[in-house]
């Protein structure tokens, strides 16, 4: 199994409100992609400096799997928005 695990800060600017909408859209992405086995997305709660906003945590099968899963039309339409509302994003994928 491969994990997928993205980190984002989110712009000041309507901050909780987009970040109920960026989970929202996150959410409805397994309904539309095959290849992604299951996903979880969370908002901080700690509120902490060493904090992110909100993480998203994906699984796929194997590296084909995530592949497919980047390059998805409607993976690539929530990364639009994800751009326009944030100002930092880090990624870890690991063989579990």
């Amino acid at each position: 199994m491969l994990v997928h695990i993205v980190m984002f800060q989110f712009k000041d600017e309507n901050k909780e409100a987009n970040m109920v909408m960026v989970k929202g859209l996150l959410e409805a992405l397994p309904s539309k992609i095959s290849t992604l086995h299951s996903m979880e997305v969370g908002i901080d709660i700690s509120r902490s400096e060493r904090s992110f906003d909100m993480v998203l945590v994906s699984m796929f099968e194997e590296q084909a799997a995530l592949d497919v899963y980047a390059t998805h039309p409607a993976h690539l339409e929530v990364v639009s928005v994800i751009k326009e509302v944030t100002t930092l994003s880090k990624v870890v994928d690991y063989r579990q």
